[in-house]
């Protein structure tokens, strides 16, 4: 893959969500073909695609087909299997590679490559059973359980404290393994996104702050004041380490919890662009897909540059969307706040169906107004 991947060429994506959605949506406008795997037109990606194959993971034959159809792959999320991804390598590149998808979606794996590489995570241990989750408790007093694979948007993990029945637990999870990681007092949370080309060189937007609801990412705020010089030096730090360590071609998220005591601690890597980096597109001069497609084709490097003093980021889930588009609903999104809808069908509570960003000239002043406007969708 030595060579630029130019327009004309095929992109293929692993997944059919959002996410490759807003990198075909990058792609199509560059001049690329797309190819997606994993959902049928209908699918949010499949809707911008030339290309789909609805096919399971399992179907060697049809990732062979996928693959052959695209120029290079990559992925927008990472519950991939891993034959699925090593059928795929040995036909057309992927990016990122196989090491960074298999550590991703392995939580102790994953844990177990950042340690290795001087990164600090929270306390962590493997479980099997009920008295190893208690033993885990009387080491780290209270403690969170997580599933080992699978586990996103806080599904697959429970708390646990001293009140806690850590038998009963471990039978209601019904989970074979799992991490249990001690409970960390911190006072936000950041994710660091940045992207690796074929040469080594790196590109990173400064870390947003984010803020969750139901474990779910609710707001992200660029350039937020919590984001001093010093922890965007130490972040930044701590994605290229990762960066570099998996060999990347490509772009990926890691998100950090400032702990209470001033320590920055890795919470997890998310091997692809991140639901925090939507805002790229309207706060930088190249956004968090564009990056994702020039890292992957080889296409030359840019500087990364706001293009506005703040933003914020709101998700949009099921329940904050109107039952019923009206005119006066889109009235009030206005034409200042980018609404991004997905294409899904059915507005269920807690899917993502979409998203608002807001540029202003200040943090407070963008996470007002970007909170105001998606409470009004529904009033």
């Amino acid at each position: 893959m030595s060579n630029l991947i130019g327009p004309g060429s095929t992109i293929g994506i692993l997944g059919a969500g959002q996410l490759g959605r807003m990198l075909a949506s990058v792609a199509r406008r560059m001049g690329y073909r797309i190819a997606v795997f994993g959902g049928d037109d209908s699918s949010p990606t499949g809707q911008l695609s030339d290309l789909s194959w609805p096919g399971n993971y399992d179907d060697a034959d049809a990732l062979a087909e996928f693959a052959r159809a695209a120029d290079v792959v990559t992925y927008e999320f990472e519950n991939i299997p891993a034959p699925a991804a090593a059928r795929i390598a040995e036909i057309t590149p992927l990016c990122p590679g196989a090491a960074l998808l298999t550590a991703a979606q392995n939580r102790f794996k994953e844990k177990t490559a950042l340690t290795s590489i001087g990164l600090p995570v929270a306390p962590f241990r493997m479980v099997h059973s009920g008295d190893e989750l208690a033993a885990a408790r009387a080491e780290f007093g209270d403690c969170i359980l997580k599933a080992n694979t699978d586990g996103y948007d806080g599904k697959g993990q429970w708390s646990v404290s001293d009140e806690t029945d850590v038998v009963a637990l471990w039978e209601e999870t019904g989970i074979p393994e799992a991490v249990v990681e001690k409970k960390v007092s911190f006072d936000f949370e950041l994710s660091a996104i940045g992207g690796r080309y074929r040469d080594g060189q790196k590109a990173f937007y400064a870390p947003f702050l984010n803020h969750h609801e139901n474990h779910i990412l609710d707001v992200t705020i660029s350039a937020a004041t919590q984001v001093t010089p010093e922890l965007e030096k130490r972040a930044t730090e701590m994605a290229a380490a990762v960066l570099d360590h998996f060999e990347v071609i490509g772009v990926l998220c890691i998100e950090l919890f400032l702990t209470t005591d001033g320590q920055l601690i890795v919470n997890e890597i998310a091997p692809r662009p991140h639901n925090s980096g939507h805002l790229t597109i309207e706060a930088y001069n190249c956004s968090q897909f564009e990056l994702q497609l020039r890292t992957i084709c080889n296409l030359p490097s840019v500087n990364l540059e706001r293009t506005a003093p703040a933003s914020a980021m709101a998700n949009l889930l099921g329940q904050h969307l109107p039952s019923e588009w009206t005119t006066d609903a889109f009235s009030c999104v206005g034409t200042q706040p980018n609404l991004h809808l997905y294409g899904k069908a059915g507005a269920k509570t807690n899917r993502k169906m979409g998203h608002l960003t807001i540029t202003a000239d200040s943090p407070d002043e963008a996470e007002r107004s970007v909170r105001k406007t998606r409470d009004q969708l529904t009033a």
